[in-house]
């Protein structure tokens, strides 16, 4: 791809860092960037910095949030005793869309993958024993990608915790084995968290 300018191409270069960008789409988007009126410009890049310098994760749950604790946590609405560990923030805007669900949440940040060099170590799973530990939290709901990844972190963290009075239950399989759970509809999800089983139960099916 051709440009006629140094400063558009290392513009177009750096947006088609996104992913599921192209350089077409990439270029796409610049060029109509250029067409706006610069206000718009300066409007994106504002909240692109605010975006990278101050948003950060929640001291409790370790989902996004713009203060200390996140909205979910703060809520007096929820319930504390009841956890959901998701592996990323995707997971809870999925889950939090059904409205069928009034607990907390505990990010771990992704799931136990050797391949990828991802292990326990890397994720939010001591930070969970030792709220689980503290007996706060009655039972926990594993809605982790029914991936072997997904099922290997589960299996990992029910170990860790069997020890501690603690219901453990997972989201019923209404997910499809596979399949991710941000791109799960919000019936079929919503439904996977009202009907969810023990864990334990899931183990022998």
């Amino acid at each position: 791809m051709d440009f006629s300018s140094k400063i558009l191409e290392n513009a177009v270069n750096e947006v088609s860092r996104l992913p599921g960008i192209g350089k077409r789409t990439a270029l796409r988007l610049v060029l109509h960037l250029l067409k706006q009126p610069k206000e718009n410009t300066k409007y994106l890049t504002e909240a692109l910095l605010h975006l990278r310098n101050d948003v950060k994760n929640c001291e409790k749950c370790f989902n996004i949030s713009d203060t200390v604790l996140c909205a979910i946590c703060s809520s007096p609405k929820r319930n504390p005793e009841i956890v959901c560990v998701v592996e990323d923030i995707r997971d809870v805007m999925a889950i939090e869309s059904t409205s069928q669900f009034h607990g907390l949440y505990h990010v771990l940040g992704g799931k136990i993958s050797p391949i990828e060099g991802i292990g326990p170590q890397n994720l939010q799973i001591d930070s969970l024993v030792k709220k689980i530990a503290v007996g706060e939290i009655k039972e926990l709901i594993f809605a982790l990608s029914s991936t072997m990844e997904g099922d290997t972190t589960n299996f990992y963290i029910y170990k860790q915790i069997e020890k501690f009075d603690i219901t453990t239950s997972t989201i019923a399989r209404g997910i499809a084995v596979g399949d991710e759970l941000e791109f799960a509809d919000e019936v079929t999800l919503g439904r996977s968290i009202v009907n969810r089983i023990p864990f334990a139960q899931s183990l022998r099916s």
